[in-house]
């Protein structure tokens, strides 16, 4: 029988961009999946920069209109590495052109916006799926299943942060991550949105939260026309408001009783990418920490009196999971490695007709925690899911 192939057409080319291309490209080096990927067209509205990437990324044609490249017949897919404010329109026009759609997070600008995706991908029958990809980290797949399997017991806790440090410099210009109208929010759309999937994939859904945000330098250098949004970014003369939040903090119940922390900043100096997690429960925790993402520290109740103490386990074995595909054990592998178990992921469901996961439902249920966030800082109250 012969191996199905999906062609790809990649809406973006900078850093999400490059990270998805890198994921389709390996994809069939390590994975025997039942749908090999096919890099047909990458697109890009600056013709000199997207032509260059598509022919460093190994993509066979590029395009700089979306549309075109959704109208092509052949085209299976169309992944959307674009900034937020572009999700809903190219998720909505891939769809209506038939297409699967693989989106990067969050969602869409606002809740309204996510179920609208949700409900045109639902009623065309299409394939749709969100990038949580740290769900794909074995160390985070492990943690799944241990709790699962009901090691830990009932879960009372769970504590989560995600750090960065990169716009602390007040002369940092305003990129598009600072700008409400593309990105949406701050830290808590781009930071918290990851842990909020995090928390809702390994103890369940949410109840009710209640937040607060800030804003510590509320005017910047505006950013020269035509350089990078990302670290590279150069700065003019002019000054600018910000108009997102430099920290979100929240608290939050679940469903099933646990209560929770989150905070998400990009004000912590020497934290680089700090997504790190705890969770506790009856018979035991674990902690998870991105920059050491090969490693899964957990404490067992049960272990005898003297010799209690967490332990930390090498998600590198073969038994754990994504990991038969890589290498011996203890060699560790990377963050460009959950990418590719994503991709993985996705090619297994369109090639078997299955819904992948995370889906747009994924997308929408934390987009729904995002915005209670929002509108509790607003209200100054905690507010319930069930109403959003």
């Amino acid at each position: 029988m012969a191996q199905k192939t999906v062609n790809v057409g990649l809406v973006g080319y900078k850093f999400m961009g490059k990270a998805h291309s890198n994921a389709y490209s390996d994809l069939n080096m390590f994975f025997d999946a039942d749908a090999v990927p096919v890099m047909k067209a990458i697109c890009g509205r600056d013709e000199k920069g997207v032509k260059a990437a598509a022919e460093k990324f190994g993509w066979e044609t590029y395009e700089t209109d979306w549309k075109k490249m959704a109208k092509r017949d052949d085209i299976d897919l169309i992944d959307i590495t674009a900034p937020s404010n572009a999700h809903k329109e190219i998720g909505i026009g891939a769809i209506e052109a038939g297409k699967h759609v693989f989106c990067e997070k969050p969602l869409a600008l606002n809740l309204a916006d996510a179920r609208e995706m949700l409900q045109a991908a639902e009623e065309a029958g299409v394939k749709h799926m969100i990038n949580f990809n740290y769900r794909t980290a074995p160390a985070i797949a492990l943690a799944k299943k241990m709790i699962d399997d009901g090691l830990l017991g009932k879960i009372y806790h769970f504590r989560g942060v995600y750090l960065q440090d990169w716009i602390i410099d007040p002369e940092f210009p305003i990129v598009w991550r600072l700008d409400k109208k593309v990105a949406g929010s701050g830290s808590h759309g781009d930071l918290n949105a990851h842990i909020i999937d995090i928390a809702r994939f390994l103890v369940g859904d949410f109840d009710s939260v209640v937040g607060m945000e800030e804003t510590f330098i509320k005017e910047r250098p505006l950013t020269e026309v035509g350089t990078t949004g990302g670290l590279a970014a150069k700065a003019t003369g002019g000054k600018g408001e910000v108009t997102v939040d430099d920290a979100t903090l929240f608290l939050a119940r679940f469903v099933n009783g646990a209560v929770a922390t989150f905070e998400a900043t990009r004000f912590a100096a020497g934290r680089r990418n700090h997504n790190r997690f705890e969770i506790n429960g009856s018979k035991g925790s674990v902690v998870f920490n991105l920059e050491r993402m090969n490693e899964l520290e957990y404490y067992n109740v049960d272990d005898p009196e003297g010799l209690q103490g967490f332990r930390t386990i090498q998600a590198t074995d073969g038994s754990h999971p994504y990991m038969f595909a890589w290498w011996p054990p203890a060699h560790i592998i990377g963050y460009e490695h959950t990418f590719i178990h994503q991709v993985y992921n996705l090619m297994q469901a369109i090639a078997n007709d299955k819904m992948p996961s995370p889906s747009f439902v994924d997308g929408v249920k934390c987009q729904e925690v995002l915005d209670a966030v929002g509108k509790s800082i607003e209200e100054k109250t905690w507010v319930k899911i069930s109403d959003m």
